[in-house]
């Protein structure tokens, strides 16, 4: 028998498949998604591989194959569907199939198991007094406080008798060896959720859930398995839903994964399905430790656990009978990979049910526009929630224009409507959340007076300010000088936008000196536990204002938040980056969602510059609907996703001239085998930063509407990298649809 292997070597000429002969004494016992040693190269050292399969017939001459070393210990097998789903995000994102692989192995390594030793009493309690006396009598006053402790309770834990009790381990043996006593040991998992019993608690569902719930149940019992869609406003009780979801799939036997989008999200996620499910639910994250984490996997494996839920990385839980995936809030950019494959969570999760049998769920308030694009065109099952669980109204939004603000001689981050609401507020000892969208700034210019933001005349996105005192647009490359006065209405009230939320505590607590204040940024939140902490701390009403950046606006619930401050909605708006209009009036959206989630009702206040763009109108007034339409109109324009599909070449390398070349004749070669695919080639341009530790950056942009076309580009391009040496000193990297 042969064993196909992947090397575990980071090199692209190593991505393929090795054959080696399997020794007598590992046949039967090699299967596939096992990690080996095996001899490899000239020197035959030993090194790691990863076993994809198993033949009976070699390609290869049979003299010059090599025998499989040995079954690493410390290796973590993968399952076989979830070798085949790496081998589909390898054709399908780029990279190498051993980065696909190790991607589908949330863990690494093996850790050594959480052992459990209890000490029992094997006799009974008239032959065990009899013991104790004689203990007495002797004076073996430790082997009498423990024969008395026993006689009390007939199991004890043991660290509690060596550490509670101070028994020695000589004294523990010499009562085993006279069969008094036995050590039992178990293993014991190590679960990340703190317990909690399940509760069963009736829901009175509404009728919109009771809708989506039905449909559901029946499509599923009926062997049917879709894609669905719920577009669900915030606070329309989406959770309970996929809760009775849930329920259904793991009445039938079947597992299911439920993905958040940040760790912020999770401990209240799983509080609400630990609740529900009991000690079946787990989570899993990077804030575990590695012995968590294992013990997560080996748990699903072991169909211990019915429910995951957990970011991106949870997708490739190992469950034997997938029945649900579940992506919540799914428009977050998290569930994009940073790293090659650069594959995206919500496309790999329908890939994973398809094959594995199981049903996907999609949820959000503010589906992306490829969600929403698939939804439209049928790919996916919508459903619509357009009103409150528990009936309340949504808050009333007020748009502030701070080019006012600045003409009445206000400079302050904080507008007179928000100072005066959050007085309010503060005397009814209601609760305040201020917001500033930070995420993706990149500094671009704006005028203080009338609102303009210079943009590429190419492009329909804003131009970055660069250090070197140009203005640069990252799709095309489009440079100019940085400008001194605004080319709409003449005024030198133009610069970059720049605030921070450290700032912005520091003014409230100047402003409101009685305010008890939070901030929650990257910076609070290092440490474990920490997003915990303080939103748990903010729920016990310990504090009166909530600052902070995007992770404050998302999922959660807070019944005495009745005021919301978005301080900045620009620093989203005029990014460098097509989806900057989507991105505002998801968060925009989101944050409004905040108030009034209990019994009152809630406000917001939006501050911008830009109050007629249609991100901010259609966001002021919840209306999904007006925002698609319009950003839709926009993509179709300029040929963006999801209209189209967009695929970008990231180039690095330490030699500025090479990477020009390099560029030079990857460009001419995907023009040469676009054929008749129709797609339009852009750039080399420079992404956001052109040079990072030394290293320069260079992107091309693949457009076309055809995903297939692009995927075949991608191929011929790696073939073409391969058998060109010229690249070797260059660092290539795919990523289709780039957020």
């Amino acid at each position: 028998m042969f064993a196909d292997i992947i090397i575990d070597i980071q090199h692209e000429k190593l991505d393929k498949i090795f054959q080696y002969r399997i020794p007598g004494r590992l046949e039967g016992k090699l299967e596939p998604g096992m990690e080996v040693l095996v001899p490899f190269g000239n020197g035959n050292r030993q090194i790691k591989g990863y076993v994809t399969g198993l033949s009976e017939t070699c390609d290869y001459d049979l003299s010059k194959v090599k025998d499989v070393a040995d079954i690493s210990e410390k290796g973590v097998e993968i399952e076989t569907k979830l070798i085949a789903l790496a081998a589909w995000m390898k054709e399908n994102y780029g990279g190498t199939m051993l980065q696909s692989l190790k991607t589908v192995l949330p863990i690494r390594q093996k850790e050594n198991a959480k052992i459990r030793k209890r000490l029992r009493l094997l006799l009974d309690k008239e032959t065990g007094e009899r013991q104790l006396h004689y203990y007495l009598e002797k004076n073996q006053k430790a082997r009498a406080r423990l024969m008395a402790a026993l006689l009390d309770d007939r199991e004890l834990e043991y660290e509690l008798v060596t550490k509670k009790l101070n028994i020695t381990v000589p004294v523990i043996r010499a009562l085993e060896e006279q069969r008094v006593l036995s050590v039992e040991t178990e293993q014991v998992y190590r679960n990340p959720v703190k317990q909690a019993d399940a509760e069963a608690r009736r829901i009175t569902y509404t009728q919109e859930q009771r809708m989506v719930i039905e449909r559901f149940q029946r499509d599923y019992e009926t062997g049917i398995r879709q894609t669905y869609l719920i577009h669900g406003i915030t606070g329309s009780g989406k959770t309970e839903v996929y809760m009775e979801m849930i329920r259904t799939v793991v009445d039938m036997g079947k597992q299911a994964i439920v993905l958040v989008p940040e760790i912020a999200l999770t401990y209240q996620t799983v509080m609400r399905f630990y609740r529900r499910f009991g000690d079946r639910v787990s989570i899993m994250n990077s804030r575990l430790s590695a012995g968590e984490r294992y013990d997560q996997m080996m748990r699903a494996k072991d169909g211990k656990v019915d429910v995951m839920i957990g970011p991106r990385s949870a997708l490739f839980t190992p469950f034997p009978d997938l029945g649900l995936i579940v992506i919540d809030e799914e428009h977050e950019p998290t569930y994009k990979s940073e790293q090659t494959p650069r594959y995206h969570a919500r496309e790999t999760a329908v890939r994973r049910a398809q094959t594995e049998g199981a049903g996907v769920v999609l949820g959000s308030a503010t589906p992306s526009m490829e969600a929403m694009y698939r939804a439209r065109k049928g790919e996916y099952v919508l459903f619509e929630m357009k009103s409150r669980s528990g009936m309340q109204q949504l808050a009333d939004v007020y748009t502030v224009d701070l080019r006012e603000e600045l003409k009445s001689g206000n400079r302050s981050i904080l507008s007179r409507k928000l100072t005066e609401l959050m007085r309010d507020r503060l005397e009814k000892k209601e609760q305040i959340m201020l917001f500033l969208n930070r995420r993706g700034y990149s500094g671009f210019l704006s005028c203080r007076e009338c609102g303009h933001v210079i943009k590429c005349p190419h492009c329909n996105v804003s131009l970055s300010v660069h250090r070197d005192g140009k203005m640069r647009c990252h799709y095309c490359g489009y440079t100019r000088p940085k400008a001194g006065e605004c080319p709409e209405c003449r005024s030198r009230h133009i610069g970059e936008f720049r605030a921070g939320t450290q700032q912005i505590e520091d003014i409230v607590k100047e402003t409101f000196p009685e305010a008890r204040v939070l901030r929650m940024d990257m910076d609070t939140t290092r440490q474990k536990d920490a997003h915990e902490k303080i939103l748990s701390a903010f729920a016990n009403e310990e504090a009166d204002i909530l600052v902070g950046t995007q992770m404050i606006v998302k999922g959660h619930d807070f019944p005495n938040v009745t005021l919301v401050g978005v301080l900045a909605a620009d620093m989203s708006l005029y990014t460098d980056d097509y989806r900057s209009g989507e991105r505002t009036f998801q968060l925009l959206t989101q944050a409004a969602g905040r108030a009034g989630r209990g019994e009152r009702k809630g406000e917001a206040v939006i501050q911008t510059y830009s109050p007629d763009h249609y991100a901010v109108v259609t966001a002021a007034a919840q209306d999904y609907e007006a925002f698609y339409e319009e950003e839709i109109c926009y993509r179709e324009l300029m040929g963006y996703p999801p209209v189209e599909n967009l695929l970008a070449v990231f180039v690095s390398c330490e030699d500025e001239e090479l990477l020009e070349k390099g560029c030079h004749y990857l460009k001419e070669y995907i023009l040469r085998v676009k054929g008749k695919s129709g797609a339009d080639v852009i750039g080399p341009a420079s992404p956001g930063i052109d040079k990072i530790k030394d290293v320069y950056r260079r992107v091309i942009y693949v457009k076309a509407a055809d995903y297939g076309a692009l995927v075949v580009i991608k191929d011929r391009v790696e073939q073409y990298i391969e058998i060109n040496s010229g690249f070797n000193k260059m660092r290539i990297q795919f990523d289709f649809n780039p957020l």
